[in-house]
């Protein structure tokens, strides 16, 4: 994220501005207030033309207009928050990352948002910062944007205090680390490499003075990880086992948030169809969420503890490669059956949750690319959750709906957990085709050693075919955000 974000004075229409936005609620036209000086500016016309095109101020509506050089600024942006009595924080941030997104293009470097009044400065420094992300680094020549968006001004209805600033700074600092995950989801998997997921954390410990601990592929063996150990022995690209902490003094709660971060999955010796592999570069969107969470957690500083654990590695064919049939002790003592080498996330998940348990949680969370199942249950743009209790599937709900990122709870069906026995060891880690979510979600749960958790299968919504709302074309962050929100609500 390269443009900065700050608090701008004066009139907008008269602010040295490639383009201006002005945020307009459903059915305000007339009454907003920013678009009597803009008409003046432009000579008129402006609104009569919104009407005439049916632009009504609808959630995230657009309306990109040419001021022809009657204004200082080249283009007008309006975009929709709805309806006024249903603008809550989501759709805030939503509309104006719309707006910093449609604002942005060939030969754009500043951009004014005009804001609408009473706004939730940290929310707009999220939006803004959300809104302006893209990732151009593997462009050249043609290709490689002329210009950069460098600044993004923000104009408010009223007087702007220190703490609006402060609450925009913490926005802003949020915004940059889902860029984090963001990037981290992007990147292609000859870059991202699991040595690679551990030298990104490596710099957030050293950002926001976090304890870290790596293990490389003996340390994950001599440590009993073996499931982890044995999805990633047949790759050149060793796996690595990640744990950052923050424990602030005074905490009286500890939540561990465990990533899976299969940077790339060939699908091992059952190696998956030619066709869509190439997506599985995705396969570690979890860990770039708990990639996301930690460099958040900089900014926030919650008296709570928050601990990030990512199990890293890259599932690949090889003369080493691990087998169906082949049985492995996991780091909790109970031995899995190998039946498919395609479902190896749960594998990794497991001995980093069984670690997880070790740290007594209040709170264990996981992200995970896991299942297809998740996309053909709920399509690609809400994940599926599961939960121990009623009482932390709530909070988890009430962090979600505050972020704008959609979830919906499913059940642990324990008539579905038969499948799972083995017979020759204690587990296999596949059943049936049917359920194959809620399966999953199964087998995690016998390595949380009982303590309250939260299984997130996030397969679809990591990834955007197209930009919506708060994401981009591209990596989303998801769930970065509803961490963030479900971390505070424990420190509060």
């Amino acid at each position: 994220m390269t443009a900065s974000i700050e608090i701008g004075s004066g009139d907008p229409t008269r602010a040295a501005l490639e383009v201006l936005a002005v945020c307009v609620e459903e059915g305000s036209l007339e009454q907003n207030a920013w678009l009597g000086p803009i008409e003046a500016a432009m000579g008129g016309g402006l609104v009569a033309h919104a009407k005439l095109v049916e632009f009504t101020g609808k959630a995230e509506q657009l309306l990109d207009v040419s001021t022809l050089g009657r204004a200082k600024a080249r283009r007008i942006v309006l975009v929709g928050l709805g309806p006024r009595q249903k603008l809550d924080a989501a759709r805030l941030r939503a509309s104006i990352a719309v707006a910093v997104r449609a604002s942005n293009g060939p030969g754009v470097t500043r951009v004014g948002i005009a804001l609408p009044a009473e706004v939730d400065w940290r929310h707009v420094g999220e939006a803004a910062g959300l809104g302006s992300y893209r990732f151009v680094k593997y462009f050249t020549g043609d290709r490689r944007p002329k210009a950069e968006l460098k600044k993004i001004v923000l104009y408010s209805q009223g007087r702007v205090g220190a703490s609006a600033r402060r609450e925009l700074a913490l926005g802003v600092g949020i915004a940059e680390a889902v860029a984090i995950a963001r990037d981290a989801v992007n990147e292609p998997p000859n870059v991202l490499t699991p040595e690679a997921i551990a030298s990104v954390a490596r710099k957030i410990a050293k950002s926001g003075k976090f304890g870290i601990k790596v293990l490389d592929k003996r340390g994950i063996r001599a440590a009993g990880m073996h499931l982890h150990y044995a999805v990633g022995q047949g790759s050149a690209n060793e796996p690595r086992f990640i744990h950052m902490s923050y424990s602030p003094r005074g905490a009286t709660k500890r939540l561990v948030f465990v990533g899976k971060g299969l940077t790339f999955d060939s699908g091992g010796l059952c190696i998956k169809p030619a066709a869509g592999m190439g997506d599985m570069k995705t396969d570690m969107g979890g860990a770039a969420a708990v990639l996301g969470l930690m460099a958040a957690i900089k900014h926030l500083k919650p008296r709570v503890e928050v601990h990030g654990i990512i199990g890293a590695a890259e599932n690949m064919p090889d003369g080493e490669a691990y087998r169906p049939a082949d049985v492995f002790t996991s780091l909790s003592g109970k031995t899995v059956e190998i039946i498919n080498t395609d479902a190896e996330g749960r594998l990794v998940l497991a001995d980093a949750l069984a670690y997880a348990a070790r740290l007594e949680p209040d709170l264990v969370v996981d992200a995970a690319t896991l299942t297809g199942a998740a996309l053909v249950a709920l399509g690609k743009t809400c994940s599926p959750y599961y939960a121990t209790s009623d009482d932390v599937a709530q909070k988890f709900e009430g962090a979600a709906r505050d972020a704008g990122e959609s979830f919906w709870r499913l059940p642990l069906l324990e008539e579905l957990a038969e499948q799972l026995k083995s017979d020759i060891a204690d587990f296999k880690h596949t059943g049936d085709r049917y359920g194959g979510s809620i399966l999953a979600a199964l087998f995690l749960r016998e390595f949380v050693g009982g303590y309250p958790w939260i299984h997130c299968d996030v397969a679809g919504p990591v990834y955007a075919e197209r930009a919506r709302g708060i994401y981009p074309k591209g990596a989303t962050g998801h769930p970065v955000l509803t961490f963030v929100n479900l971390v505070e609500g424990f420190a509060r």
